[in-house]
């Protein structure tokens, strides 16, 4: 008998070393295995004009995800974050285009609507208490009107008519420009990777703003000013949801419509397979950046593969769905 039982011990020994690997390295594994398959099936693949492109369709996801990231250390959520991108793209294309502005009112009018989008969502939530995942969808959709009310419903760009019947005079600055280019678009993704890994990790701001997600009450009683901090965490995503937008509006050089949107689900999978990496087991930056490689490498590896654009979500909810099953089934342990 008790035999069987040191049997059946060492049985589920095994089980959970190998279920503690695939939890701290099961993104990476995941990420080398579909390097090493996409390689071998294409082989420009891995070429360096390839790998350069996969960094720079990942910047924009990335750094809104990141946004998404630091409303979810305080236990909140932000659905607005694409919205915000959205608010932002419009507002430093049109002072470029309408009021032949430069690139520094261009991207400062940028961000203060993204805080001012921020302070909203945190004053909604904290003040008002209405559940994080309502008020911030509830201003997701009045973002997407007043973006699309400012454009007047239309594309904003360089000699576009007006409403007058004359053509804007404005002109977009190539400062401004070469910040979607790369490499550009990729060390601003990096540089916002690294300011907010050094915010949550080496600063009271961000330990305190881990400890109110991970028990609010508790860090109440401790003295940390909890609402404060919440406040906080929803500004800090709404200007890096403006930055995403600015770095977009750079890329494209045209406001469309609701432009911010189609990044808010691949966003919020990064934030989310993040929690994974490495064992972290919370949201985090680098997680977070880890997440945004893994579906860049999934949509540019099913491009060349000329996979259906249809199908290409349907992967990537299954790799979400595999990371969120590991990441909660390890509370069980």
């Amino acid at each position: 008998m008790s035999h069987d039982v040191s049997i059946k011990a060492k049985s589920t020994s095994h089980k959970h070393i190998i279920f503690e690997i695939l939890y701290k390295y099961g993104t990476i594994i995941t990420i080398v295995l579909l390097t090493f398959i996409f390689a071998l099936a294409a082989n420009n693949f891995l070429q360096g004009d390839n790998i350069l492109n996969i960094l720079r369709s990942i910047s924009i996801v990335t750094i809104i995800a990141t946004g998404i990231t630091l409303s979810l250390t305080v236990g909140g959520f932000d659905l607005s974050v694409g919205s915000v991108a959205s608010v932002s793209d419009a507002l430093a294309l049109s002072a470029f285009v309408w009021y032949s502005q430069d690139t520094l009112v261009g991207i400062l009018a940028a961000l203060a609507a993204a805080g001012v989008c921020g302070i909203i969502n945190g004053f909604l939530i904290v003040k008002v208490k209405i559940p994080d995942m309502l008020a911030t969808l509830a201003t997701m959709f009045i973002l997407q009107g007043l973006a699309l009310s400012y454009a007047r419903g239309a594309t904003i760009s360089q000699n576009m008519v007006m409403p007058n019947g004359n053509f804007a005079m404005g002109t977009i600055p190539s400062f401004f420009i070469n910040l979607g280019q790369t490499p550009w678009i990729i060390v601003i993704m990096l540089c916002v990777t690294l300011a907010v890994h050094i915010f949550l990790t080496y600063t009271k701001h961000g330990r305190y703003m881990y400890m109110i997600g991970g028990n609010l009450e508790a860090a109440r009683l401790s003295g940390i000013p909890v609402n404060r901090y919440r406040i906080l965490a929803y500004f800090l995503a709404a200007i890096l949801a403006g930055i995403g937008g600015i770095v977009l509006a750079a890329r494209i050089q045209t406001t469309e419509i609701n432009a911010g949107a189609p990044y808010l689900m691949d966003a919020v999978a990064a934030a989310y397979i993040g929690f994974s990496v490495g064992g972290a087991g919370k949201p985090n930056a680098f997680g977070t950046f880890i997440g945004g490689i893994l579906i860049g490498i999934l949509q540019n590896g099913l491009i060349i593969l000329s996979v259906p654009y249809y199908a290409m979500d349907i992967v990537k909810g299954l790799v979400l769905a595999f990371a969120l099953t590991v990441t909660y089934y390890k509370k069980k342990f």
